[in-house]
This record gives structure tokens, C-alpha cells and sequence, in this order.
């Protein structure tokens, strides 16, 4: 009954301006054990930049880390009902579920899928799945709540996430996520989630809710060798300025109220157009845009940097399924004319 399995991905950025930076972003150790036919659990275990290294830190500002990217127990009853519970990925977006380097175009994750959609993004919970019909499957989770002390202008709500740790659950929240695949070549799914950020902070007073809603639909396509992804996520924050308060923010400093950000990508394998042959090279192209301030609460700034596009455009190479080599340029522009272009080198693997 034991599974054993993993993934990595290492990354070069290089700048114009700026430091150089060469990381073993991620290796991360599957472990699986099916006790009956009925339970059986799932966990990953994540090394980040080569793991923790205080010279490391010392370095560059920035530490590794050793986590668990999710560890649960699921039990299957029939097609249309089954339960998981523990620490679990949170059903929303294209890349949070399904996020190894061979699965993706681009050295880096989405813009969009890192600062609206905060990948990997995992919480303590627990919920049901299934499908309903053929083609038509469900996730829905009652988890551990967004904790607003993290929340930032640049990275939204990224910094709130617990991933697990000693969460804070005077406020959970409620997730969900459907998608349909019967359409030949064709997946598209949709995925809300609600719930109070607050965890009973209070300032002035006044005891923090922070409703935080996200809509977020999304579509992929395949068809011989054309792959085409594309996603729109829109974030809403009630008692943005009270978290303001409490987060000790001011003027441009400021969370926003609102948030969205949006992507479209393809990609073509152009090599059994040449020759007969399972490599894989797929040239591709994404547009992203984002905006982590795009309303702001009454008295308060937006910073036009949180305003932002990337044009990313490269190659995908696959000599096995399970092995990818990428190089990708990155055209960054914001709003205040001070985001920085990148090219990116890639190695993933997947076991």
C-alpha cells in the first residue's frame, strides 16, 4: 500500500539591474500509504531553496524552508461522495492543485497564481468530493480562515495564509470548486471562497471581520499539439481600513479592498510537425494582469507598482514526459514605470 513519489524545480533570473539569483526552488517528497481500499492517505513534504541554511539567510535576506505542502486522510464511499480531511490544498485557480514544473509553461508559476491566487496555498480542514455526473466533479472544504495580519499592498493576501501552522480558527471559512471536462479537448472550472479574516483582532474597539471573497473562473484547452490556459480571479476585503489599522499600514501602504488579476496563455509542440517523435518543444506566450491594490479603502492610497502586466514568452522542452527544460523572457511594466525585465532558465522533474 506504500506510494513514493516527488517533484523539483530549479530557476535562474537574471536582470539587468540587481542581483543574479540561482535557486533550487523547490524538491518535494510524495509519501502515500492506501491502508483498506476505502481510506487512504496523501502527503508531501517540501524542501524550499535547498532548505533552511542560516548562511543562506545570511546571504541573501531570505532563509529556506522545510514544510508540509499537505498530509490528509481520505476516505471513499462511492463516485459522488467521498471525505478528506487534514492539512489540504484549497480547490481554486488552475496551478494550487496541480503544480509540478512539467504541468506549466514558464520557468516561474503565473503572477496571477502567486499574488491573487496565493499557490501553494494549503490550509487545515476538512470536506467532500466526488462527481456528480460523468465529467462533472466537485471539491468543497471547511478550512482554516485567511488571518488579515498578513495581508500586504504588494502581495495582497498571500501573507495570510497559516499553510498549516498553529492556525487561527476563530474564523473559518468555506470553499468550493466545480469543473467540467466531457467537452472534447476542453476543461473549465470555477471556484469561490468566503470567510472573515479578522480572528478576532480588534482595533479601536472595534472587533475586525474581514470578509474575504474570491470568485475565480478558469478554462484549458487541448487539441494534437495546441494547449491554451486561461483564468480570472477577483478578490473582495470588507474592513480594509480597519485591517489597515491593525496591520499599522498608512497612505500607499494601504491593502486593498479589491483585488483581480486575469491570464491567457498557448503553446504549440512543434516537433511531430518535423520529425516522428515523443520529444516535446513548445514555444509559448502568456499575458497576465493584475492589480493587488485595485480599490483601496476611503482615505487611503494605491501604489500604481501594484499595478502590473507580464508578457512572458519561451520554450517548453520534454525529451521524457517527466523531465523539462525551460527558458523563458519576462517583459514586466507597472503603473509608476519601475518593474524590472528577466530572463529565467528551468529544470523540472517529476517521479
Amino acid at each position: 500500500g506504500l506510494s513514493i513519489g516527488g517533484y523539483g524545480e530549479f530557476a535562474g533570473e537574471f536582470r539587468r539591474k540587481g542581483d543574479n539569483i540561482a535557486d533550487l526552488e523547490r524538491a518535494v517528497l510524495y509519501f502515500g500509504y492506501k491502508f483498506t481500499d476505502r481510506i487512504i492517505f496523501n502527503s508531501e513534504i517540501e524542501f524550499e531553496h535547498a532548505g533552511i541554511t542560516e548562511e543562506g539567510k545570511e546571504l541573501s535576506g531570505e532563509g529556506g524552508e522545510v514544510a508540509v505542502e499537505f498530509a490528509n486522510l481520505s476516505f471513499l464511499l462511492n463516485d459522488r461522495f467521498n471525505i478528506s480531511a487534514g492539512l489540504v490544498l484549497i480547490p481554486i485557480g488552475i496551478i494550487n492543485e496541480v503544480h509540478e514544473p512539467t504541468t506549466f509553461f514558464g520557468v516561474l508559476r503565473p503572477d496571477v497564481e502567486t499574488f491573487i491566487i496565493p499557490t501553494t496555498w494549503r490550509e487545515n480542514g476538512i470536506g467532500i468530493f466526488g462527481q456528480l455526473i460523468p465529467g462533472l466533479s466537485y471539491r468543497a472544504y471547511v478550512v482554516a480562515g485567511l488571518d488579515s495580519r498578513g495581508f500586504s499592498a504588494e502581495e495582497g493576501i498571500r501573507g495570510g495564509r497559516s499553510s498549516g501552522t498553529l492556525s487561527r480558527i476563530n474564523d473559518p471559512a468555506f470553499v468550493a470548486r466545480v469543473e467540467y471536462d466531457r467537452v472534447l479537448g476542453l476543461k473549465v472550472g470555477g471556484s469561490f471562497y468566503i470567510g472573515n479574516s479578522g480572528q478576532n483582532e480588534e482595533v479601536n474597539g472595534k472587533t475586525i471581520g474581514g470578509l474575504t471573497t474570491i470568485y475565480e473562473l478558469d478554462a484549458e484547452y487541448q487539441y494534437r499539439g495546441f494547449e491554451a490556459r486561461g483564468l480570472f480571479a477577483f478578490v473582495n476585503i470588507r474592513d480594509a481600513a480597519l485591517i489597515n489599522l491593525n496591520n499599522g499600514f498608512s497612505g500607499a501602504d494601504s491593502i486593498g479592498k479589491e483585488l483581480y488579476g486575469w491570464y491567457v496563455e498557448g503553446a504549440y509542440n512543434v516537433l511531430p510537425l518535423l520529425f516522428n517523435t515523443t520529444h516535446y518543444l513548445a514555444p509559448f506566450v502568456r499575458f497576465e494582469a493584475y492589480n493587488t491594490q485595485f480599490r483601496v479603502p476611503s482615505g487611503f492610497e494605491s501604489n500604481p507598482a501594484n499595478n502590473r502586466k507580464t508578457l512572458t514568452f519561451g520554450l517548453s522542452y520534454k525529451p521524457i514526459p517527466n523531465v523539462v527544460i525551460k527558458l523563458d523572457f519576462q517583459d514586466r511594466r507597472n503603473g509608476n514605470d519601475t518593474a524590472e525585465n528577466q530572463f529565467n532558465v528551468g529544470l523540472g522533474y517529476v517521479f
